[in-house]
């Protein structure tokens, strides 16, 4: 009788079992974007692990010519090669946009700026012809 009853209860446990696994199981739904996402820097990192876009805030500096430099929030669009060919950069006292031409080249870029009350836009090439267009 004993051997009849525990072959009963696990003939049940098993029909739980299976019943269990053949049921239609919901898939997993993501709960929803959290609505910030916080940090003091962020990576975009390509397959290869090497970072391709950063997003960071500079602390206030003294500049090596000792002019102070205040907090800067800066994004960098950087190539394949490791070179930040886009930057684009806001502070209190100014905010700018810069392209620099493709890795090998050392002074291509152009640099859109606005400093204080001021604007200006410069082109360089890399023969070294400078253009600075001012209002």
């Amino acid at each position: 009788m004993k051997i009849q009853r525990l072959l009963i209860v696990l003939t049940l446990v098993n029909l739980a079992l299976l019943i269990f696994t053949l049921a239609p199981i919901r898939p997993a739904v993501a709960e929803g974007a959290p609505p910030v996402l916080r940090a003091r820097a962020l990576e975009i990192v390509d397959e290869r692990g090497r970072v391709r876009a950063s997003l960071s805030v500079l602390p206030a500096s003294i500049q090596p010519n000792g002019e102070p430099h205040s907090e800067t929030v800066l994004l960098r669009l950087i190539t394949e090669r490791g070179r930040p060919s886009v930057k684009i950069g806001a502070s209190e006292q100014s905010a700018g946009v810069s392209f620099a031409g493709p890795s090998g080249t050392k002074d291509t870029y152009v640099i859109l700026e606005a400093k204080g009350t001021a604007t200006s836009l410069r082109l360089r090439n890399e023969d070294g012809r400078e253009q600075i267009v001012k209002p």
